[in-house]
């Protein structure tokens, strides 16, 4: 049955083709919805972007036929703007109809009245107007068309059971999948093994798309760092591999994602020359004012979102310094520092490394407003809280990809860890992406699960 779907703002800023997706459905939008995307065009980061392409999705239909009286779309749908039905009879003397979404809510009653038996539903990303929607017996639905079920994303691992000769055979060429493994696998899929006839025989291995093999990188480390459990493991196999062009991590607050992914990146740029340079990349969300509020070049403007990754910076230089200092101690300073009054510190700067390599080309901080039009070949990407993107956001970016490139999105996908409005833990970029790209064989995802980064960081995460 043919139904009407009268399209809130917020959903055409969270996914700016949406119009393409409802079939062969009306869809309609009211025209205070365009107003609003008008107000936003000129807002900087993420919302004025949205803005400004969903303006350009609604303006390429034009050529289809008149928005006035409705567009016949491709898909066998129509689009057209609805400029009346804004008589607020319907609705309680509680409503403020100066309130743009009040507005929104009168169209779509109205409408709902005149067009029986045709059902009409209102489309919004907005809680409180679903609330009220509701109250007013109209029917409301959330944006469907990118979730993710969350409760069975693909967390990159499985735990199997097999026996010691069967784990033998990995080392030996390789396992293929049978029924004990599963006979269904995504490429870049690590398994993790216990023999079910010697209890300490386990191992973690990947299957490659052909065969269940070891890991190649068990051994190595990046910059110094070693991974510290078993999804870290993993995660640190998918960094080092330079057949994959896409590695996704996602996990809570002190996993250790962005610190294994920058010394990855350490290890292949500065260390290895695999990539010509780091590209460090950060949607600008924060609780406070937006980034044209703070004073300042671009890299000082961007300087506070980027912390984290000089954070990782910081600890593994200082964990590199600390080793090497320990080598060249002599009896005397480590007595000395027994006794509380070593007070040697490591002459390392953060702020005098990225300015070292960001001057020389090697590194380079940008927001995602600086990304369109770009070509990001031979490099090393690493795309820090991808949780804040929207899926469209998220293609824009992997879109960027030149020849010899590797990118990698990091971030934790929970709802109390995002803060843009336009997306929530089933429909964020990041998770967008790992349910999509999981499939090919040139991309690979973990899901991180203990905390390392301390004790405290371990309860905070487990217990508030």
């Amino acid at each position: 049955m043919i139904k009407n779907y009268i399209l809130d703002t917020n959903v055409l800023i969270h996914f700016p083709g949406c119009i393409h997706t409802f079939e062969d459905n009306n869809i309609i939008i009211p025209l205070v919805c365009l107003e609003e995307l008008d107000n936003l065009k000129k807002k900087e980061g993420i919302l004025g972007y949205q803005a400004r392409e969903a303006i350009r999705e609604i303006n390429q239909v034009r050529q289809y036929g008149n928005i006035h009286n409705g567009v016949t779309l491709p898909n066998g749908g129509t689009l057209r703007v609805e400029l009346n039905h804004m008589n607020p009879v319907e609705l309680p003397d509680a409503m403020d109809l100066n309130k743009n979404d009040n507005k929104i809510l009168t169209v779509a009653m109205n409408i709902m009245n005149e067009s029986q038996p045709i059902p009409t539903i209102l489309v919004t990303k907005d809680l409180c107007v679903a609330i009220k929607a509701e109250s007013l017996n109209l029917s409301v639905q959330d944006y469907q068309n990118d979730k993710i079920d969350v409760d069975q994303s693909f967390k990159g691992y499985k735990e199997i059971t097999l026996t010691s000769g069967q784990i033998d055979k990995i080392y030996q060429g390789g396992l293929k999948l049978t029924k004990k493994t599963g006979l269904n696998a995504y490429p870049n899929e690590f398994f993790c093994i216990r023999s079910s006839d010697r209890d300490s025989h386990e191992t973690l291995a990947k299957f490659d798309g052909h065969k269940i093999v070891p890991l190649k990188y068990a051994n190595d480390k990046a910059w110094g760092l070693s991974p510290k459990n078993r999804e870290q493991r993993m995660a640190f196999e998918l960094l080092m591999d330079e057949e994959l062009h896409l590695v996704t991590l996602s996990g809570g607050a002190g996993t250790g994602k962005s610190i294994l992914s920058v010394a990855a990146a350490l290890q292949k740029v500065l260390e290895n020359n695999v990539y010509d340079k780091i590209i460090l990349v950060k949607p600008v969300v924060s609780a406070g004012n937006a980034i044209g509020y703070l004073p300042g070049t671009e890299d000082a403007k961007l300087k506070p979102f980027m912390d984290s990754f000089g954070d990782a910076i910081e600890s593994l230089m200082s964990e590199r310094q600390k080793k090497n200092a320990a080598a060249k101690n002599d009896k005397l300073s480590k007595n000395a520092k027994k006794r509380m009054d070593y007070t040697e510190k490591p002459n390392f700067s953060v702020e005098s490394f990225l300015e070292q390599y960001k001057d020389a080309g090697v590194i380079e901080m940008k927001t995602f407003a600086f990304m369109r039009g770009r070509t990001l070949s031979n490099a090393m990407v690493i795309i820090d809280e991808a949780q804040e993107m929207t899926p469209h956001l998220a293609k824009l970016m992997l879109t960027r990809a030149g020849l010899n490139s590797k990118f990698i999105m990091i971030g934790d996908p929970s709802d109390n860890q995002i803060d843009n409005t336009l997306v929530d833990s089933k429909s964020n970029g990041l998770v967008y992406v790992i349910e999509k790209m999981k499939p090919y064989e040139i991309t690979g995802h973990v899901t991180l699960e203990e905390v390392e980064r301390s004790p405290l960081a371990r309860i905070a995460e487990e217990c508030l």
